[in-house]
């Protein structure tokens, strides 16, 4: 097993395998039936979903149970990165949370993960989004296989500005929390801005930024930082710890 969750977690988990255009998609879930339900979204890095062990204990921690999966070309799942693109990715996501008959009220996506998030959060009905390190894209990449072609569409400068996430952030009428990191070298400091100014019509938003964090790795200094629990519970309204 891949995983470092508690014992008591561990007694919650379970692991799946969803079919998907003849792969299968590997994922695993953390249950409980006293809290709402998150479905965690990892970024294009090479550690897929164990990137959310921590914030999934955390959760559990909380009474509230998660899924995540590994996309292609990550994790158990494999293959190549290179036979993804952002489309196929939301369309195995979907698959996943269809066939494993989730229905998420918290979406967190992290880094690439959060595009896929924003525009997934009114199809799913989730009241609660959480954006880690936030990728944002234009529609122009959305079909591009990963790749050079997809490497030089998101490198234009500043192609960032003309995504349609800023619309779908702006319809978002729930409860938004964006983590940025203050050392972040990919993701330019305007973006978690964005994200908030953007979102009009949300219920809570906040963007908290992590003190000495790069993009990488920097979901354990979040957890580790009173700030930062404070604005997890403060979006999720998460009450004590029920274990």
């Amino acid at each position: 097993m891949e995983h470092s969750f508690s014992l008591n977690a561990l007694d919650s988990w379970h692991s799946a395998v969803t079919q998907f255009e003849g792969r299968m998609i590997y994922s695993d879930s953390l249950s409980t039936g006293t809290g709402g339900y998150a479905l965690c979204i990892h970024g294009g890095g090479a550690s897929g979903s164990t990137t959310y062990q921590g914030l999934r204990q955390f959760l559990l921690n909380h009474g509230v149970g998660s899924t995540a999966l590994d996309c292609i070309g990550h994790g158990r799942t494999g293959g190549r990165f290179e036979d993804s693109s952002l489309a196929s990715r939301e369309q195995q996501i979907l698959t996943v949370a269809q066939q494993q008959a989730i229905a998420p009220t918290i979406l967190v996506g992290a880094s690439m993960g959060a595009y896929n998030a924003i525009l997934l959060a009114k199809q799913l009905g989730v009241h609660h989004l959480v954006l880690v390190v936030p990728g944002i894209y234009v529609p122009d990449a959305f079909h591009i296989p990963f790749g050079p072609e997809f490497t030089a569409t998101i490198r234009r400068e500043r192609s960032w500005e003309d995504s349609d996430a800023w619309n779908a952030i702006s319809e978002f009428t729930g409860r938004l929390l964006v983590v940025a990191a203050e050392l972040d070298e990919v993701i330019p400091a305007e973006i978690p801005q964005k994200l908030i100014s953007s979102a009009t019509r949300a219920e809570f938003s906040q963007l908290v930024t992590v003190p000495e964090a790069k993009h990488s790795g920097l979901l354990p200094k979040l957890l580790n930082s009173v700030d930062g629990v404070a604005a997890l519970q403060s979006c999720l309204q998460l009450g004590n710890p029920v274990m």
